[in-house]
């Protein structure tokens, strides 16, 4: 019979097997991960597979996905959907490092993890659409487009940092080069655990309106210049030349 690790040495052995944090915004990094590791580090003493905590992240994000298009927007539901929405995102980081702490995932666990992550991406801003709708604070039609248009926006930057990897020529692992101390906080509005906690303000509805639009905005910007960036190096891949 195997011995399960304990609390204290399966921490030990997440911390020394963290993703590097380069290129990862600052809630993720700072907040998210290292919650993860302790819930991860937890969730081993239990003998949990990381296809049982994808499927416990998926229940608090779509619970809080459900509340947020089927109910009226108030303090106390604001605060309830950021809750939902933030215990999933820090179980989404868990399955993968549970994985990790295992040895490796599997093919049909990262397939899991993917397509609960493309469906709350997608469905996220489809239900700020439709809670707009149905209790709108505004008579101006036109705020609808901003949800519509944030779906746009996630979906592609989801996809976009899915498929780069599978493009780029394999290559030995490098080391991580420096990185601007400013980019980790000026990547946070793509954030999604940053994003989470905007729905705090959703009882107060015309500032949760104007927040929600500049995070838009800014995730609309982000992607702008990812698009560019990934032109450039695939057309550099097709040249032959350096990436």
């Amino acid at each position: 019979m195997t011995t399960r690790a304990t609390f204290g040495e399966g921490l030990e052995a997440l911390r020394a097997a963290q993703k590097p944090s380069r290129g990862t915004a600052a809630y993720s990094r700072h907040v998210n991960r290292p919650a993860g590791r302790y819930v991860a580090a937890a969730a081993n003493t239990r003998g949990m597979t990381p296809n049982q905590v994808s499927v416990v992240s998926a229940l608090f994000s779509f619970s809080g996905i459900a509340l947020l298009a089927i109910v009226r927007p108030s303090v106390g539901l604001g605060i309830l959907v950021a809750l939902l929405l933030a215990v999933g995102y820090v179980l989404d980081s868990v399955d993968g490092q549970l994985a990790r702490l295992s040895g490796g995932g599997s093919v049909s666990g990262e397939w899991l993890d993917h397509t609960i992550d493309t469906v709350k991406t997608t469905t996220l801003h489809l239900a700020v659409l439709v809670s707009w709708y149905r209790f709108g604070w505004t008579e101006d039609d036109a705020w609808l487009l901003v949800p519509l248009g944030f779906t746009v926006v996630a979906v592609v930057t989801y996809f976009g940092i899915l498929i780069m990897p599978t493009l780029r020529p394999r290559q030995p692992a490098a080391q991580p080069g420096t990185e601007h101390p400013l980019r980790q906080f000026l990547l946070l509005p793509q954030d999604y655990g940053f994003q989470c906690w905007m729905f705090v303000l959703l009882g107060w509805t015309q500032v949760f309106a104007a927040v929600y639009t500049a995070v838009f905005a800014c995730c609309a910007a982000l992607l702008a210049v990812a698009l560019r960036k990934w032109w450039r190096e695939l057309r550099a891949i097709d040249a032959g030349g350096p990436a």
